[in-house]
């Protein structure tokens, strides 16, 4: 062949492969933007999407992304843990493109929630839960379940499975000692300062996000918190209509069904949402089953820089009584033993059992927003609150004295009897209701909040005879007791947070609260006491560059005693000095948070391990006691599949000079550990996201033993232990029904523990709360 025309030929094909490299080159381009939050500050690893391409990236440090596309039009969803999913279109020819996402508690108003939350900077240890994580393992199970995985945090069931009646400690203390907010509406029951979140079935469904604040925390309305604070947000309306529906089922006969729907934003003002929701469940303990039903409706109006917003929610559960506990005999041998409403023979066995043994109790709430911005400075919220709750425990009592229940001995043939078999009602009929509000201030450096709360309980426990096998002269609606409580709560704050300059951030708050509480008890006033308590906070942040940021802070809380402590003896107000030192580390893929706590109590309410004839957990004044610990918590992304987030507590709980009791002697123990507070409490969670829409996680939580009395009496030791629950998740969209469909799994205690959470010292006998070995809940949920 010529050699010019293989030259030639040569020629031509690389002119031809240069073009077509140039029109694939002019055809391919790179979509550049930023993403920050609502502060302006860069989001890293934030999720840049384009789901009709099936294609993600994340932010670097600085909050940029990059995606290689074909020339044209695409729809990007934007999302970051703790803020709104944005969804926006964009075009390869726009420049300087910067996307803004909203913190989700700014999407209600950031006023809203802001006298009781705080924010990344703030000289406060906390934690949040967001929705989507929420969704992740929301099969049934209570809201202190699904927190169980977070920082300093230990629960329990009653049932056994975490359906029904469930409870939480932080640091150690207990629920009663926790301050809980709805929406920053207190949330605490005023008598007992107990949260019993089965009279709120499902809630989770309808919540936003949830910030845990350990220690004093912001505390501002309702009850003091000696060991944390939980606010959880209920759910935004949604820009768009839609519905959805959700099934589970698992162990124990396990069922929950949940309906949501929403209208949308209607003419860009009005927007509603509503819920349903039912769960069933036999428990994992004997007869320890619930039957609750819950509701949540929502109507907001937005218009300009006004928004109102009202709320009714509530539910109603039947749960049959299973808080009596097992014996450690009982414990090896049955250890779903259920004493609740057992019949026994003359020498003590067990012939039967009370169908009807059962908490019967029905809550609903009524909340109403206002939300107003004045100027780009200056805004307020107003709230009126009304709760009102009403039911009955029932129970069957063998051999009752008549006596006991006002009831008049009969004779029969000469012979008198003053003992019966019968079964009671003990009531509580309550009302809660006040006013909330706050006025915050913006500009440049300064954000100050003033604000305060009212509010009244009104309460009426009662007990009934509803049969008796010796009737004597009982009428039916006789009341054997009848008690009220009544008390007044008010409070006024002021709080500021004031940036000195670009690394150091001030916050002060102080709180002035006063408390009017009278009761009576059998045939005798219980408590007629005021109390008059100022809690000062103060703290500082250094933003030493932008991955570290060390606070320090001090608060002090002060707490009345409740109405069991009343009952059982002459309980002083009880002091907490919290000192928080702590370090927050950050990067594109590591967040490291480091925080001390000394917190110190005077007259500290702890829980000696009894409990009295109906129950309750009996408190009495310690002296001087403290918290000294340590809690780390991390989230490591190792890639884009794979995520590990462990935390752990290390503590060291004392009272100092620990004296005993038993009405003549009293007997000087020492220094000795405070009941309920293990030593160690770490977590881990390992999530694997192979695929773009299927997450694995594997939940680890280790408690370390525990006494369940202060006088560190041997046999009151509760166990450590460790457990592992796996989590799937995988979605599916679009479909031509259905926008989304999740499919859900839930693997609790995989490798089937045989532990107790809980327990409780009767004299000197501990009794148990076991909780199930390896169960499973499975779920789908179908969104429109």
């Amino acid at each position: 062949m010529n050699l010019n025309l293989i030259i030639q030929r040569q020629k031509i094909s690389v002119f031809f492969l240069f073009l077509l490299m140039e029109l694939s080159i002019q055809a391919q381009t790179i979509l550049t933007g930023k993403v920050l939050n609502q502060n302006k500050e860069p989001l890293s690893r934030a999720s840049v999407s384009i789901k009709e391409l099936n294609k993600t990236t994340v932010t670097d440090n600085n909050g940029i992304f990059e995606l290689n596309l074909a020339e044209g039009n695409y729809s990007l969803e934007i999302s970051y843990v703790g803020y709104t999913t944005l969804s926006t279109t964009a075009n390869t020819k726009d420049t300087n493109l910067i996307f803004t996402l909203q913190d989700e508690m700014h999407q209600l108003e950031e006023v809203f929630v802001s006298a009781v939350r705080v924010k990344e900077n703030t000289p406060i240890s906390y934690s949040n839960l967001n929705k989507k994580e929420i969704a992740k393992r929301n099969l049934g199970q209570d809201i202190p379940i699904l927190m169980n995985y977070m920082p300093s945090v230990v629960t329990t069931s009653d049932a056994g499975a975490g359906i029904g009646y469930t409870g939480i400690r932080v640091r150690g203390s207990d629920a009663s000692r926790t301050n809980v907010t709805i929406n920053g509406i207190p949330y605490n029951d005023s008598e007992s300062q107990g949260v019993y979140w089965v009279n709120v079935n499902d809630i989770a469904s309808s919540t936003q996000s949830i910030q845990l604040q350990r220690g004093v925390g912001t505390s501002t309305n309702g009850a003091g918190a000696f060991g944390a604070s939980l606010n959880l947000l209920t759910d935004n309306g949604a820009n768009e209509a839609f519905a959805e529906t959700s099934a589970s089922t698992g162990s124990f006969n396990t069922q929950k069904v949940t309906a949501k729907l929403g209208t949308g934003l209607i003419n860009n003002r009005f927007n509603f949402t509503a819920r349903l929701s039912k769960t069933t469940s036999d428990g994992y303990i004997d007869r320890a089953s619930s039957d609750l039903t819950s509701y949540f409706l929502q109507g907001s109006y937005q218009y300009k820089n006004t928004l109102i917003k009202a709320l009714v929610f509530g539910g109603h559960e039947i749960t049959y009584q299973a808080w009596n506990g097992i014996d450690a005999a009982t414990l090896k041998t049955d250890r779903t033993f259920n004493s609740a409403g057992a019949k026994y023979d003359s020498n003590w066995n067990v012939t039967g059992y009370y169908d009807n043994e059962v908490d019967d109790y029905e809550q609903d709430h009524i909340q109403l927003h206002w939300n107003q911005k004045y100027n780009n400075n200056l805004s307020s919220n107003i709230a009126l609150h009304y709760t009102s709750g009403k039911g009955f425990y029932e129970q069957y009592k063998q051999g009752a004295d008549f006596s006991d229940y006002n009831l008049t001995p009969i004779t029969i043939e000469n012979t008198t009897i003053n003992t019966t078999d019968l079964v009671r009602r003990k009531w509580l009929n309550n009302d809660f209701y006040g006013i909330t509000y706050s006025l915050n201030y913006k500009k440049e450096n300064l954000d100050f909040l003033v604000g305060g709360a009212l509010n009244e309980y009104k309460g009426d426990h009662f007990g009934e005879v509803v049969w008796a096998r010796n009737a004597s002269d009982n009428e039916i609606r006789d009341r054997y007791y009848d008690d009220y409580g009544d008390k007044i709560d008010f409070n006024m704050y002021a709080k500021a947070t004031y940036k000195l300059n670009n690394q150091f951030l001030l916050y002060g708050d102080l709180q002035y609260r006063t408390i009017n509480y009278k009761a009576n008890g059998v045939q005798a006033t219980l408590v007629d006491d005021t109390f008059n308590f100022f809690n000062p906070k103060a703290g500082i942040t250094y933003l030493a560059d932008g991955n570290n940021s060390i606070y320090a802070s001090y608060a002090r809380a002060n707490k009345e005693p409740n109405r069991t402590d009343y009952e059982n003896g002459n309980p002083k107000p009880e002091q907490l000095d919290d000192f928080e030192l702590g370090w927050r580390y950050k990067t594109g893929k590591s967040k490291i948070n480091t925080n001390f706590y000394y917190m110190f109590y005077t007259d500290q309410l702890t829980l000696t391990g009894q409990v009295d004839n109906i129950g309750s957990p009996i408190r009495a004044n310690s002296g001087k006691s403290y918290r000294l610990g340590m809690e780390v918590d991390a989230s490591f992304y190792i890639s884009k599949y794979l995520t590990i987030a462990p935390n752990i507590t290390l503590s060291r709980n004392r009272n100092v000079d620990f004296k005993e009791t038993d009405g003549t002697t009293i007997t000087n123990l020492g220094d000795t550990e405070i009941s309920y507070s293990p030593n160690i409490v770490a977590g881990n969670k390992i999530v694997v996201t192979p695929v773009e829409n299927l997450y694995v996680g594997l939940l680890s939580k280790f408690v370390g033993s525990q006494y369940m009395s202060n006088t560190e009496f041997k046999d009151s030791k509760l166990k450590h232990y460790f457990i592992n629950d796996l989590n799937i998740n995988y979605s599916i969209y679009p479909t031509v029904t259905f926008k989304e469909i999740t499919l859900t799994g839930l693997v609790n205690n995989i490798f089937d523990v045989a532990y107790s959470s809980n327990g409780y010292m009767w004299g000197t006998t501990p009794y148990y709360f076991a909780q199930a070995g390896t169960n499973f809940l499975v779920g789908v949920t179908f969104k429109f």
